[in-house]
């Protein structure tokens, strides 16, 4: 889990918002904006955020955490299926 490193006072990041935007969109920093000492709020990338969202929906999926688990089982007692198996080349 990433921890937040970055703390900006929202009056900071009100004045300097374009240049947060820039420094997040191409990278996995995150700002947590704080209003009067305490975070209130975060501000991560579009990138990042739509894969946050993605992840939650795998999580929330029973089906798919199943055959997570069932692969993760097989792979730590070895058992691998062949590229070639799978694909037919």
């Amino acid at each position: 889990m990433q921890i937040i490193q970055n703390y900006i006072p929202i009056t900071k990041a009100k004045s300097n918002l374009l240049n947060l935007i820039r420094k997040i969109e191409n990278s996995d920093d995150v700002f947590a904006i704080t209003k009067n000492g305490a975070p209130e709020a975060v501000l991560i990338s579009m990138k990042k955020f739509t894969g946050l969202l993605e992840t939650i929906d795998i999580l929330s999926d029973e089906r798919a955490m199943k055959i997570i688990r069932k692969s993760i089982r097989e792979a730590n007692r070895g058992k691998w299926v062949e590229y070639d198996e799978v694909f037919g080349e």
